[in-house]
Formats: C-alpha cells, structure tokens, sequence
C-alpha cells in the first residue's frame, strides 16, 4: 500500500494545493506510470493537474479539487497493481471517470459495487455503471436505458452469469429481438439457430469473455444458458431465471407486455435498450418506451438512464454519440422555431 505525505491543505477546493504521494514498490510503480509515462499524460489531460514523478514519489499541483481526484485516481490504480491485476488505457480511463469532480462521484472508489465471476471481479467504470451495478443487486426488474458502449448489456450477462454459479437462479434466458438495423438482410441459410444467431451475436460475445469456454459449451447443451429470438417467448413460464431482453427499443408494446408477463417466481428480469436507435417501421410506437411511461415508479422496478459521460468504448464513441445528440437537438430546435412562424 502505498504512504501518502500531504502538504497543508487550503480550505477552498478552488485554491492551488499540492500532495505528494509515496509508493512502497518501484516496479509497480513503473507499471502505473505506463511506458513513457503514458498513464501519467493521461491523468494530467483528463483532470487538469500537473503530475511529476522522481524516485518512489508523484507529486500533483492544481486545485484541491483536482489534486483529490488525481490522488484517488493514482491510489486506486496502485491497489489494482498490488492485487495482481494489470491496467492499461481503458483501466485508467475508468477510474479518471470515477474520480472526476465534474462527474459527482456518490461513493469511494473502494465502496464502489462489484460483480463477482468465476473470471473475476466485474466493476463500474463509470458511475453510471455504479448506480446500475447496485440496481441489479437490489430489483427484482431493471430497465437500463443510454448509448451504445455504456455497458448495459454486458453488465446485466455479468449479474446474470454470477447468479447462475453462485446458485441464486437455476438458468440464465437471453433474448433479442430479431430486426434489421435498416439492412434488409433477406433469406438466411440454415436452421433455426443459424438464422437468428446473427442477431444473437453480442450476447455470445458477453458470455465468451465472462465464462470458460467449456463451461459455456457445456451450459447451453444442458439448457442452463438458453440464447432466442424474442418471438419464443410467448406462452412461456420462467421461473428461477435471469432473464435479459437486450435492444428492447425494437419491441412493439404487444411484444414487450408478452415478455414481461413471463416472470416467475424466483426470476429476475434485465431490459436494455437505447431510444436513440429505434429500428422499427415508421410510425411503431417502442414497446421500451410504452413500458417505461406506464411502469416506471412502481415498487420492485429499478430504472437506470445512461449518459455519454458513461461510454466506456474508444473515446472516439462517446464524442460520436455527443455529436449526434447535438445534431438531433439542432433540428428539433429548428422545427419547432419553423413552426412557430406560420
């Protein structure tokens, strides 16, 4: 563990303040570094501060505020170091998320939630995921709703996969809606499993990264990992499942009370979804967005919104998401002035 030796603090979180922080092992140290200080740059780009290692010792300058998330940042980096684990660019974009004044963290990085996998420890990289990471461990039925590289639907197989080996639920049921995202695909070759995997696919990638291979394989022959298209569903039963419905935006209002009306007793039921990206006929209503007007509020149901600051992909998708965010905004504004000229 690493000692830190502060400077007196000013009161204002806005004054100039300097820390200095002591690491006990030098080639951990040179790992948090990153080649070429790289991890360093890092820091100081995201937060503002200005950073400068000599021997065992960082020392930060800049305002209380910064100097404290900066000092979180670094700590909490090392103590991954010190159990083993390995970070690199998106580990340190994680925790510069979570310790981001302008983002208002809610808890300390080391009460942060965690799902717990066979693989590892699953945890937030935003605080976004935080909320939500404790929302799956605490509803019965969760909507998780935001951008694409939030995290939604890799989290909820994590929560699904860590209930299924801990013996809390008995099957894991993962489904999809089975709509082109404005391709017109035609005939698809092949049996049954063959044509609807294409749609299937994000799922088994989420599975591949959280389970051992032969588990996996061998989970799905049994039955205890069930992946189908949305439309199976219908006259089904679950009981003592995780059950997840992935890009929920692209059910009908018919679709979505079928599915929701499948809950059994012991289950557990994950819709995720962003209305952003609606692949539905003209003039569909979305069955997510029907569901969320009539149930949100009610007891047993958690709601998690996404935001951009939780994109956890390249950065580059969070800045594309923004600009299109932006643009959509722009000729919503633009209709409305026309309409208010006639």
């Amino acid at each position: 563990m690493s000692q830190i030796i502060a400077t007196p603090a000013r009161n204002s979180a806005a004054l100039p303040r300097a820390l200095t922080l002591t690491f006990g092992d030098n080639v951990l140290l040179s790992m948090l570094l990153g080649d070429h200080d790289r991890h360093l740059a890092r820091i100081e780009q995201k937060l503002g501060v200005r950073l400068a290692c000599r021997g065992n010792r960082i020392s930060i300058s800049g305002t209380g505020e910064q100097v404290a998330a900066a000092e979180a940042a670094l700590t909490a980096l090392y103590e991954q170091l010190e159990r083993g684990e390995m970070i690199d660019g998106p580990k340190v974009d994680a925790a510069l998320r979570l310790t981001d004044p302008a983002n208002e963290p809610r808890l300390p990085l080391s009460d942060l939630p965690a799902i717990r996998t066979r693989k590892g420890a699953v945890g937030p990289r935003s605080q976004g995921q935080a909320v939500y990471i404790d929302t799956l461990g605490r509803h019965e039925m969760v909507f998780g709703l935001g951008p694409a590289g939030t995290g939604k639907t890799y989290l909820a197989v994590a929560q699904a996969v860590a209930m299924l080996t801990s013996g809390k639920v008995d099957r894991i049921v993962l489904c999809r809606p089975a709509v082109e995202a404005g391709e017109r695909l035609g005939f698809l070759p092949g049996d049954m499993k063959e044509k609807v995997d294409p749609y299937l696919r994000p799922l088994y990638d989420a599975l591949n990264d959280l389970l051992p291979g032969d588990q996996l394989t061998r989970r799905m022959a049994t039955g205890e990992i069930e992946i189908a298209p949305l439309a199976f569903m219908r006259g089904r039963t679950l009981a003592h499942a995780f059950v997840i419905l992935d890009e929920a935006q692209n059910t009908t209002p018919v679709q979505m009370k079928m599915f929701l009306t499948r809950m059994g007793e012991g289950t557990r039921m994950v819709i995720t979804g962003d209305l952003s990206q609606i692949d539905l006929p003209p003039n569909t209503r979305s069955g997510l967005a029907d569901a969320l007007e009539t149930l949100e509020g009610i007891s047993g149901i958690g709601v998690c919104r996404f935001t951009n600051n939780d994109v956890v992909r390249h950065p580059l998708v969070a800045r594309i998401v923004d600009a299109y965010d932006q643009r959509y905004k722009a000729v919503k504004e633009y209709a409305r002035e026309q309409q208010g000229d006639r």
